[in-house]
């Protein structure tokens, strides 16, 4: 599968708030990093679960919209807008390294 394509069943399972098929899309050892911590935030398939199912998921009318996408090699660069986590939509760089099907490491970088 390309990796735009695990991207885009991520992003859509992130915006139904379906944790089992967002999950599918990661790779058991991924890792999720905040620019510009060089240090991962969440490492391994479970605890992106846990941080997911109880901080991102559980809050109602959360969503993200997707205002640009940009693909070079095993890397997608999604320029998103997300609502509901802050009192004021904010827009977001996510950078995801995709390897055999599965999503590796995401780096965020949260617009200031």
């Amino acid at each position: 599968m390309l990796p735009v394509n695990v991207v885009q069943r991520q992003f859509e399972a992130y915006n139904a708030h379906d944790l089992r098929a967002f999950l599918e899309t990661y790779a058991e050892h991924a890792e999720l990093y905040r620019a510009p911590s060089a240090q991962p935030f969440a490492s391994g398939k479970a605890a992106i679960a846990e941080l997911y199912a109880t901080k991102v998921f559980a809050v109602e009318n959360h969503r993200a919209d997707l205002l640009g996408r940009m693909e070079c090699g095993t890397k997608v660069v999604d320029h998103e807008r997300v609502f509901g986590l802050r009192a004021q939509p904010f827009d977001i760089v996510a950078v995801y390294h995709v390897e055999s099907g599965l999503i590796e490491r995401v780096w965020l970088f949260p617009a200031e």
